[in-house]
């Protein structure tokens, strides 16, 4: 019998429904010979693999990274090397904050074959948990994908600075810093009675997708006792009136706005 050739797959497990999954994804994970594989894919998407491939776990969680990312790509690349069929399982679309560049840039430093299957995004399954467009024709036009969480040590992403009317803000990993997202959209004018869903878990049988006002947001997350991953979505209609800064309210939930700014 010929060696296999040596090959790493990154591939999106989607939001977390095993039937979301693209058809060339599970394909990938019924060739795999070792599956490499996130906190947040879900158990049954692990179900679709081939019986006898070897699963292991490399996931991380906010401020603790037991598989730091330079740990993940040399074993991936060690494992490749000794000819088995590698895939890196990474929850919604890798390409979108899932660390592929990193695994990318170290599979081709190695010359190992690699391939990237793309998955279905947090924010799609967000928007259809929803029951909502992300966008629509004359009213919001420009969809931002962006992110309110920055590497260890790094300075926060100004994750607003492209919002404006006629656009659709969405946020993955907002969990830190509701307060001042909130506040950054009411100093850009966006009023406050605006409509923000959150989407919790999309796709899986602890989803929640909640719908408050911007102002509401804070009190609505700490009530609701929503934590961990979470998608935020901003809508902001072309032709919307935006809100004088002397005129926005003195406090989101329980924190002062001073200055345009949440004081936390």
């Amino acid at each position: 019998m010929e060696p296999t050739e040596a090959s790493i797959a990154l591939v999106g497990a989607g939001p977390g429904a095993a039937d979301l999954l693209t058809v060339r994804a599970v394909q990938r994970l019924q060739e795999a010979d070792v599956i490499f594989y996130d906190r947040l894919v879900d158990p049954s998407v692990l179900e679709l693999a081939r019986r006898n491939a070897e699963r292991v776990f490399v996931g991380k969680h906010v401020g603790a990274h037991a598989w730091p990312q330079g740990r993940t790509c040399g074993v991936i690349v060690a494992v490749a090397r000794e000819g088995r069929r590698v895939v890196r399982l990474k929850s919604g679309d890798p390409g979108i904050y899932g660390r592929l560049t990193e695994e990318l840039d170290a599979a081709r430093a190695a010359k190992i074959k690699v391939e990237i299957v793309t998955g279905v995004t947090a924010v799609s399954a967000a928007g259809a948990a929803s029951g909502a467009s992300l966008t629509a024709r004359g009213v919001s036009d420009t969809l931002i994908l962006t992110t309110g969480m920055c590497r260890s040590g790094g300075n926060a992403p100004d994750c607003l600075r492209h919002a404006g009317p006629g656009t659709t803000t969405a946020i993955y990993m907002g969990i830190a810093e509701p307060a001042n997202i909130v506040a950054g959209l009411l100093a850009r004018g966006l009023p406050p009675h605006a409509e923000v869903p959150v989407g919790h878990a999309v796709s899986t049988s602890r989803e929640r997708c909640i719908r408050c006002s911007l102002d509401q947001l804070v009190r609505t997350l700490d009530e609701e006792a929503i934590t961990g991953v979470r998608t935020l979505m901003f809508a902001w209609p072309r032709g919307v009136a935006t809100m004088p800064a002397h005129a926005l309210p003195r406090s989101i939930g329980s924190q002062e706005i001073f200055g345009g700014n949440a004081i936390t």
